[in-house]
């Protein structure tokens, strides 16, 4: 009964079985018993690159793999995903054959360095899990890839990927690199410092930054924006209290250009802009994440040794980013006024055309998208607590104003 068709059987047809836990422990325990040299016939790692191949033409992508195991199989499951990424990128020749995303992505989970093509095994036994939780962590993986969710496709998956190719950077991507190079390293010491003041100092200079560099973009496009110059970037929002943290990532976009479309489901989003907006929006939403948590351990402490609840620190959360917006909208219409004041130009259709391409590429992309509204109840108390954590956020306000 539990031979090696049975094995692939299970793995290739009744995969929707294994997103529930308990069957995927019942059947590890099984399996454990009849196969305690956990996939020593290669029978896991093949199903597993095949269901690798087929989240990849539903539009997913490496970064997506790991964000969903972490999420939806288990934490164990992470370097197993990894290592089969890894695999699946040497198989395929992705370091010279993939789009630049991807292969970012690949070296950014560290997924592009030689690994063991006995992919299963060999992790269990770096892992020195006992046979039954190898199994178990198999069958979850297996199970949320098979029946990983369609999404929209972003980057071209490796069935459409063509020959291998040299990787020479576009003339326009050395600029907006060091740009963000230097907003990053400013939050980066933004974040660590123990100074409020040299906090706010440095995260001001990095908006200042942010500000000129979104301006100049605009007046050297000063013609008509185009939708193909729209980049589109996932960006990955890990548990607890997802919704109110998209509520924050939105809060960002909105006041940059930028548009976010999100799947509830997953804890993914898609930011859709020109491409230094995404960057910088990514960038900030991350500070801010930084801040916001700093702010609500903050807002704890007088509570003594009972922690906040779920409703406080969820309306924490949803308060901060209400006026984290309303105060980069703020600062959005100053930076206009004050540069269209330096440069002497009505900066307002430049603005309006890139909105529209981004509009236009939103529509392209995601032609079944609807906009949401939380109805969710909020404690009062977390609300204005986060309402007040959000004055005194770093944005930049006294100094410049993120365009």
């Amino acid at each position: 009964m539990f031979d090696d068709a049975w094995l692939s059987d299970l793995l290739q047809h009744r995969a929707g079985r294994l997103v529930d836990a308990g069957v995927a422990q019942e059947l590890a325990a099984t399996l454990a018993e009849h196969h305690p040299a956990v996939d020593a016939r290669g029978i896991a790692t093949r199903e597993l690159l095949s269901a690798l191949d087929e989240a990849w033409e539903r539009g997913w992508q490496p970064a997506d793999v790991a964000h969903a195991a972490r999420k939806d199989a288990t934490a164990g499951s992470v370097s197993l995903a990894v290592a089969l990424i890894g695999e699946h990128a040497r198989r395929t020749d992705a370091a010279a054959r993939a789009p630049d995303a991807w292969v970012d992505q690949l070296r950014e989970l560290s997924a592009l360095s030689p690994g063991d093509p006995a992919v299963v095994a060999a992790w269990c036994r770096a892992e020195r899990r006992s046979p039954a939780e190898a199994w178990r962590i198999v069958l979850l993986l297996v199970g949320m890839l098979r029946c990983a969710a369609r999404l929209e496709v972003l980057v071209p998956p490796p069935s459409r990927w063509g020959p291998a190719r040299s990787r020479a950077a576009g003339p326009s991507a050395p600029g907006d690199d060091r740009v963000l190079r230097r907003i990053r390293g400013l939050l980066a010491k933004a974040e660590s410092t123990e100074f409020p003041e040299e906090a706010e100092s440095l995260t001001a200079k990095a908006q200042e930054l942010m500000t000129r560099h979104a301006v100049d973009a605009a007046l050297l496009t000063a013609g008509p924006a185009a939708a193909d110059g729209v980049t589109a970037r996932r960006v990955h929002v890990q548990d607890p209290y997802v919704r109110a943290k998209m509520q924050l990532l939105g809060a960002v976009a909105d006041a940059n250009d930028v548009r976010l479309v999100w799947y509830s489901a997953l804890g993914i989003a898609n930011l859709v802009g020109l491409p230094g907006d995404v960057g910088a929006v990514e960038l900030l939403f991350t500070s801010l994440l930084l801040q916001v948590a700093q702010a609500l351990s903050a807002a704890e402490r007088p509570l003594g040794l009972r922690s906040a609840s779920r409703s406080f620190r969820r309306s924490f959360l949803l308060g901060y980013a209400h006026r984290i917006g309303e105060r980069l909208q703020a600062a959005r219409r100053r930076a206009t006024e004050e540069a269209a004041a330096v440069h002497d130009v009505d900066l307002l259709p430049m603005l309006r055309s890139r909105q529209e391409a981004v509009e236009q590429r939103v529509s392209e992309l995601f032609p079944r998208v609807r906009s949401t509204r939380s109805r969710a109840s909020v404690d009062a108390g977390g609300w204005y607590a986060g309402q007040a954590a959000a004055e005194r956020a770093d944005v930049g306000q006294r100094r410049s104003s993120l365009h």
